[in-house]
C-alpha cells in the first residue's frame, strides 16, 4: 500500500496528497505533519520505514470537503486519490488513481467557492517589457487574454484580485510575492506562444486563432498555454464548457490604478473589511450570479459609453421613469415582478460548468431544472418591455424545451444528496430501475405471505420469517417445535432457544432482494450519467442563459438602488467637463444623519478645483463622492444626485491618505510621491483626478513646493479635470495665473473655542484651517490645546525668516521671548476660568497680583 501512495506521491511532489483508505483520506510522512498544523488534527503513525515510525494524519471521507475548503484559503493546493479497484477483485491493496485536484484557482464545487465572488486562475508571462496575462474562471468558462505594459501589474492585479497564480520559474516579479495569495512556477518552457496556439486552436476545433483577434498578443498566448495545461491537468479531462477565448483591451475601460481602486473603497474598505462599501450597498442581487456581476462591473466601467446608456435606458424601464430626470413618476412595478420571478433561480452559471466537468450533483440538476421553470415568469415580467437591452435579455432567456423536459421526467422532486445514496432517479423515468425499486418496496409484503404460507404447511404457529444484515433472510422456529419442521428446511443457525432455517424459495427471493439494490444503485449511476451526457449538449444555451439572468440581476439591483436611494439617470454629452447638481456620497450618505448635497463643475475654463476648509470638513468626503459617480455612470447605474451630466472620461486617479509600505522600502512619503508620479505620467486632459493634501508627508515648504509643482503641472501638461484638497493656503493664489483654476472650500463656523462643520461647498478660499479646534474634538489635552494656541499666534505675529525653512519652534524672537516667558502669563495661561469656583478664582488673583509685583 505504500509503494502505491509514493508512486502517487512522486508525481504530485509540491501538493497534499489526500489517500483513500475506507471511510478516511489518509496523509503520510511531510503531508502529515503539514496537514496536521494547518488543519489542527491529530498526528499519529502507522507502520515503518527505514526503522522510522511513519507519519500519519487524516480526515472523514464525508465530510473531506470542509477540510478542501480550508486548505485552498491558505493557499494549498490537494490531490485526491480515490480507490478505483472492485474489493476482492485483485490481490493485494485496492488500485487507486487520482481523480482531482483542487487548487485556490480551479474550483468548481459549490462547497469550496464563494458564492458572490469568482476565483480566477491567472497565469502571467513578461517579455521585454510586455506583460503577458491569461485568466480563467473555472467555474463558468469564462477564458480572457491581455497584453499591457509591465508597470500596469499592480493596477491589473487589483482589478482581477485573482485566488492562483502561474509564473514562469525563471521569471522575477517580487510584487507577485506579496500580491499573489497562492503563487505555482511553472517549467519556463510550458509559457510557449506556439504551444498556446497549438493547445487552444486542437481545443476549439479551429485552424487557427485569427477569429479571436489574438494574433497580435504572442506574449498573452504563452501565458495562456501554461493555464489551459495546467487547468487541464488539474481536472483530469477536457474543459468542454471553455467554448470561447475573450481578448481585453485596456482601452475598453476606465483606468483605474491599484490606489484609486483602495481609495474608493469599491468591495473592500481601506481596512480590508466588506462593508461598508460601495459594493455592500448596490449588493441587493437575488441570484450569486447577479452579485458577481456586479463586482465584475463596479471594477470595469465601460468607456465606450454606449454600453452603459443602454444600461441606464434598461434602468430606467425597470424602475418605470418617464424622461431623463425625475423621480416622482417611478412605480417600480417592473423591477419588482422581475426580482420576485428571479427568487429560486439557482447558480445556473456554475451548475452548467459543472455539468460539463462531469461533477455536477443530483441537487445540482433538481436546482436548474427548478430554475429553467421560472424562466417563463421572468420572460411575461419582461414582456412589455421595450429598450433594446432588455429584448435581448427576454430574446437570451428563451430555452428548447429538451433539457427541461429531461430533468423534469428524470430526476426526483427532492433527490439524494448523492449517486451514491440512491433516490434520485424519478419513479416511472426508467422500468427497470422501477423494477429493480419494487423488488425491494414488496420485500415485506413477499416476507409476511411466506410466513402465513409456512405456519400452515408446518403447523407451526409462532414461526417467524426475519432478516438481518448479517445472516440475511431466515425463518426462525422455537427449539420446541423443531420436530415440525418440513423436510426441505435447511439449517442456517442454532441459537439458545430457537433454529433458524433457509427453503430453496427464500433462498432464491434473498439472492434476488440483497443484489436489487445494488443493482439499482448502480443503474441509477448509469442513468444519471446519461443525462449529464444529454445536457452537455445544451451547455452553450445554458451558459447563454445564465450571462442573461445575471445581468438581468444586476440591473434589477440597480434598479432598486435607483429607488430605494432617489438616485437619478446620468446624462453623457460630448463636451469636456464634469456636471453635478447635488451630488452625494453613496456610502457616507446611509451612514450619517442630514447629509449635505454639494454640486460639482469641471469645465475646459474651470479645470481644477483648489479645496480648502478644515479637517472634518468634508473634503475628501466630497472628493471621492464626484469619482464614485462618475463610475457608477460609467458602469451603467443611476447615480446619488440631482442631476448629473458627464463628458469624456477615460481615467480616474486619485491620491488620497497617507499609508507606508514598509515591506517595500517605501515610506509614507515615498507612497506619496510615487502615486503622484504615476498621475502626473498618465493622465490626460480627459482624465479626472483627486489630489488631498499632497506634500504633507515632508517639511512645509518642501511639501508646498512640490504641492505647487504638481499643480501647476496638472493645469499646464495634463489639462485634467482635478480636485485638489489642501491646507496650503499658498495654494489658492493659484488663479491669479491660471483662470482655470477655481478656489472652493468646505465651510465650517467658530462658536466660542469650538468649531462646527457645515459641509456645504462654497465659492472661493477658506478664511482659516481650524486645525487646533479639530485637534480639540480628537481629545488632545487642553493645556496642549492652550500652547498649540499660544504658539499659533506667535507665528503669526511674526515672518518667516527667509532661507531654509525656519524651525517652527526654535526661541522666539527676544522680545517676545521675554513677554511670553513672564510668570504672570504663563499662570494666567494656565487657568481655567469655566471650571474655578468664586473662591478659587479669589484666590488665583491674589496670586497673580503677588506675581506681577
Amino acid at each position: 500500500m505504500m509503494q502505491q501512495y509514493l508512486r502517487i506521491k512522486v508525481q504530485h511532489p509540491d501538493t497534499l496528497l489526500f489517500y483513500r483508505m475506507g471511510d478516511f483520506y489518509e496523509l503520510f510522512f511531510e503531508d502529515a505533519e503539514k496537514a496536521a498544523r494547518l488543519l489542527d488534527i491529530t498526528l499519529t503513525t502507522r507502520g515503518q520505514s527505514s526503522g522510522q515510525p511513519i507519519k500519519m494524519a487524516g480526515v472523514p471521507f464525508h465530510a473531506v470537503e470542509q477540510y478542501l475548503a480550508r486548505l485552498v484559503k491558505l493557499g494549498e493546493a490537494v490531490v485526491i486519490a480515490e480507490q478505483v479497484g472492485e474489493p476482492g477483485a485483485t490481490k493485494g491493496p485496492m488500485e487507486r488513481a487520482v481523480s482531482r485536484i483542487v487548487t485556490p484557482g480551479t474550483l468548481t464545487d459549490a462547497a469550496l467557492l464563494d458564492d458572490r465572488r469568482d476565483a480566477l486562475l491567472l497565469s502571467a508571462n513578461l517579455h521585454r517589457g510586455v506583460l503577458g496575462l491569461a485568466w480563467l474562471n473555472l467555474a463558468n468558462g469564462d477564458f480572457r487574454l491581455m497584453q499591457c505594459p509591465a508597470e500596469t501589474l499592480q493596477a491589473q492585479f487589483e482589478r482581477l484580485r485573482p485566488a492562483e497564480v502561474l509564473i514562469p520559474d525563471g521569471l522575477a516579479l517580487p510584487l507577485l510575492d506579496t500580491l499573489a495569495p497562492a503563487l505555482r512556477r511553472l517549467a519556463d518552457w510550458q509559457f510557449d506562444a506556439e504551444t498556446g496556439t497549438r493547445l487552444l486552436t486542437g481545443h476549439f476545433g479551429t485552424r487557427d486563432l485569427v477569429g479571436f483577434g489574438v494574433e497580435d498578443l504572442p506574449v498573452a498566448l504563452g501565458a495562456a498555454a501554461a493555464l489551459y495545461d495546467y487547468a487541464q491537468a488539474t481536472q483530469r479531462q477536457t474543459l468542454a464548457h471553455v467554448t470561447g477565448l475573450v481578448v481585453e483591451r485596456e482601452s475598453e475601460y476606465l483606468r483605474l490604478d491599484a490606489a484609486t481602486r483602495r481609495n474608493l473603497e469599491l468591495t473592500e474598505t481601506l481596512r480590508g473589511e466588506p462593508a461598508p462599501t460601495l459594493l455592500s450597498l448596490l449588493d441587493t442581487c437575488i441570484t450569486s450570479m447577479g452579485s458577481r456581476w456586479l463586482r465584475h462591473a463596479l471594477h470595469h466601467p465601460l468607456r465606450d459609453r454606449s454600453a452603459p446608456a443602454a444600461r441606464q435606458a434598461a434602468v430606467a424601464e425597470l424602475v418605470g421613469e418617464q424622461g431623463d430626470y425625475g423621480i416622482d413618476s417611478r412605480d417600480g412595478r417592473t423591477a419588482g415582478a422581475v426580482r420576485s420571478a428571479l427568487r429560486g433561480v439557482a447558480d445556473v452559471d456554475r451548475i452548467t460548468a459543472r455539468i460539463a466537468l462531469r461533477s455536477a450533483r443530483p441537487r445540482d440538476l433538481s436546482a436548474l431544472r427548478d430554475s429553467l421553470a421560472r424562466l417563463p415568469e421572468l420572460g411575461a415580467a419582461l414582456a412589455d418591455c421595450n429598450t433594446t437591452l432588455l429584448r435581448e435579455v427576454c430574446a437570451a432567456l428563451e430555452i428548447a424545451p429538451d433539457p427541461l423536459d429531461l430533468l423534469q421526467r428524470a430526476i426526483d422532486a427532492e433527490p439524494a444528496a448523492m449517486v451514491r445514496d440512491g433516490g434520485v432517479i424519478a419513479p416511472g423515468y426508467d422500468p427497470e430501475l422501477d423494477e429493480l425499486r419494487g423488488i425491494q418496496s414488496n420485500c415485506g409484503e413477499f416476507l409476511l405471505a411466506l410466513e402465513a404460507r409456512e405456519r400452515e404447511r408446518s403447523g407451526i404457529p409462532n414461526l417467524k420469517v426475519e432478516f438481518n444484515r448479517v445472516h440475511g433472510f431466515y425463518i426462525e422456529v422455537s427449539r420446541a417445535n423443531a420436530e415440525k419442521v418440513p423436510d426441505d428446511y435447511r439449517r442456517r443457525q442454532t441459537l439458545k432457544n430457537a433454529e433458524r432455517y433457509i427453503t430453496p424459495e427464500l433462498k432464491a427471493f434473498e439472492d434476488k432482494a440483497l443484489s436489487a439494490n445494488e443493482r439499482a444503485l448502480a443503474r441509477e449511476k448509469l442513468l444519471y450519467e446519461t443525462i449529464l451526457d444529454a445536457l452537455a449538449a445544451h451547455i452553450p444555451a445554458l451558459q447563454r442563459i445564465a450571462r442573461a439572468l445575471a445581468l438581468l440581476d444586476g440591473l434589477a439591483a440597480f434598479a432598486e438602488a435607483a429607488l430605494r436611494y432617489n438616485y437619478v439617470r446620468p446624462r453623457f454629452r460630448d463636451t469636456p467637463g464634469i456636471d453635478i447638481a447635488g451630488g452625494r456620497h453613496p456610502v457616507v450618505e446611509r451612514q450619517v444623519e442630514n447629509f449635505i448635497r454639494n454640486d460639482a463643475r469641471l469645465a475646459p475654463t474651470r479645470r481644477m478645483l483648489m479645496i480648502t476648509g478644515p479637517n472634518m470638513g468634508g473634503k475628501s468626503t466630497f472628493m471621492r463622492q464626484v469619482a464614485l459617480i462618475c463610475l457608477l455612470a460609467h458602469v451603467g447605474s443611476f447615480v446619488p444626485a440631482d442631476a448629473a451630466e458627464l463628458g469624456p472620461l477615460d481615467a480616474i486617479f486619485t491620491r488620497i491618505g497617507a499609508s507606508d509600505d514598509l515591506a517595500s522600502g517605501r515610506s509614507t512619503f515615498m507612497v506619496e510621491m510615487t502615486e503622484a508620479a504615476a498621475i502626473l505620467h498618465g493622465a490626460s486632459e480627459h482624465s479626472l483626478v483627486l489630489m488631498d493634501e499632497i506634500g504633507r508627508g515632508t517639511s512645509t515648504f518642501d511639501g508646498l513646493a512640490l504641492a505647487a509643482a504638481i499643480a501647476r503641472q496638472l493645469l499646464e501638461k495634463n489639462r485634467s479635470l482635478t480636485l485638489f484638497a489642501t491646507h496650503y493656503f499658498e495654494l489658492t493664489r493659484l488663479n491669479a495665473d491660471y483662470p482655470e483654476c477655481a478656489n472652493v472650500h468646505l465651510d465650517a463656523v467658530e462658536h466660542g473655542h469650538r468649531i462646527v462643520f457645515l459641509h456645504a461647498l462654497e465659492e472661493g478660499p477658506a478664511s482659516q484651517s481650524y486645525g487646533i479646534e479639530v485637534a480639540a474634538l480628537a481629545g488632545i489635552p487642553a493645556p496642549v490645546i492652550r500652547d498649540a494656541r499660544r504658539r499659533l499666534r506667535a507665528l503669526e505675529n511674526r515672518e518667516i525668516h527667509a532661507g531654509p525653512q525656519a524651525d517652527l519652534f526654535a526661541a522666539l524672537p527676544e522680545p517676545e521671548a521675554e513677554l511670553l516667558s513672564h510668570p504672570v502669563l504663563t499662570e494666567l495661561a494656565d487657568i481655567d476660568p469655566d471650571s474655578l469656583t468664586p473662591r478659587e478664582a479669589l484666590e488665583r488673583l491674589y496670586a497673580l497680583k503677588r506675581l506681577a509685583s
